[in-house]
């Protein structure tokens, strides 16, 4: 067993070329800023990005997003739960990187609550971008173009404060929770700096109208963070925006383009529900679907649960609050 430094795991990482952006050791500085202690742990051709959280004095929880890496792992689960007892943790979420039709039992786990949205829409980078305009919804493709015309262009920025400006005017907008503007600029100088990020932004006669950040890894790409005003709507700047992350994005390798979260809802159900509904992530289905991706679902999240009354505690306080466990 070893546990890595940065360094260490970025060359450990690299050997998983696919790995999603949030095994990344960049995603562990960038947690371990805001409140996280990050441990990299490898066991032969396995490894395991673990984040933990402190929950009152001497107990943690402990999470692992979108891993672990390897194929095989049961010795590295035997270190993960002795690290995770060893820092305290009462129980361990992991959220496999992997989709619900390819899902497997975990054994000793309970299934749970993903932190992660687990319903998402992934955008097919194959073929030409004729092609990627024939998949899309026609009202989308005309939005894209009428942006164009309009006078809307698209480039990156490295303005980490106008983006937050305009999160600010999103999340109020749309009732989402918001990061700080040091949480933004630190995924800037990590991911960004480093080629696997960029900041895109879309403005009219100079003024920014709307940003986001897109991520790659391999031939992956994610829409995780985006924002607009309620300036000049009627050019459809987000249209040209999407657009645009996806030639990014396509120019780097990718072959498909995660849109990042809608009701966690069948496809069915979304379809009968978009129009009727506009709040949380139903305003944004509406958006996202008109790119021609197919939606997806992640494969189930599991707790491991290592001092019973502890996490029973745990989910009777989470249930008062209204969150999942």
């Amino acid at each position: 067993m070893t546990i890595l430094t940065f360094s260490e795991w970025q060359q450990f990482s690299a050997g998983f070329p696919q790995a999603h952006v949030l095994q990344q050791a960049a995603w562990g500085e960038l947690k371990a800023a805001f409140g996280w202690r990050v441990i990299r742990v490898r066991v032969g051709g396995c490894g395991a990005q673990v984040l933990f959280r402190r929950f009152a004095p001497g107990l943690t929880m402990a999470y692992l997003p979108k891993g672990p890496l390897g194929d095989d792992c049961d010795a590295l689960w035997a270190e993960v739960h002795r690290i995770c007892r060893q820092h305290g943790a009462f129980f361990l979420k992991v959220e496999p990187d992997a989709w619900a039709e390819g899902e497997r039992e975990w054994p000793g786990f309970v299934p749970a609550a993903a932190i992660q949205p687990r319903r998402t829409v992934v955008v097919s980078l194959r073929g030409s971008e004729a092609d990627w305009l024939e998949r899309m919804k026609p009202k989308t493709r005309y939005n894209i173009r009428l942006a164009e015309r309009k006078g809307v262009t698209v480039r990156e920025t490295e303005d980490v404060q106008t983006f937050h400006a305009l999160m600010q005017v999103t999340g109020k907008r749309d009732g989402f929770g918001v990061h700080s503007l040091a949480y933004y600029q630190r995924a800037y100088d990590l991911f960004v700096r480093q080629g696997q990020a960029a900041l895109l932004q879309a403005e009219f006669d100079g003024r920014p109208l709307a940003a986001l950040m897109v991520f790659y890894v391999g031939q992956r790409a994610w829409y995780l963070y985006g924002a607009s005003n309620d300036e000049e709507r009627n050019r459809m700047p987000t249209y040209l925006l999407q657009w645009e992350a996806m030639r990014w994005a396509a120019a780097r390798g990718c072959l498909e383009y995660d849109l990042w979260g809608v009701p966690d809802v069948d496809e069915a159900e979304l379809e009968a529900g978009f129009t009727q509904h506009s709040d949380g992530l139903w305003g944004v289905y509406r958006f996202k679907r008109g790119f021609g991706g197919e939606v997806r679902r992640a494969a189930q999240a599991w707790n491991y649960i290592y001092q019973p009354l502890v996490y029973r505690l745990y989910g009777w306080y989470a249930q008062r609050m209204g969150r999942a466990v």
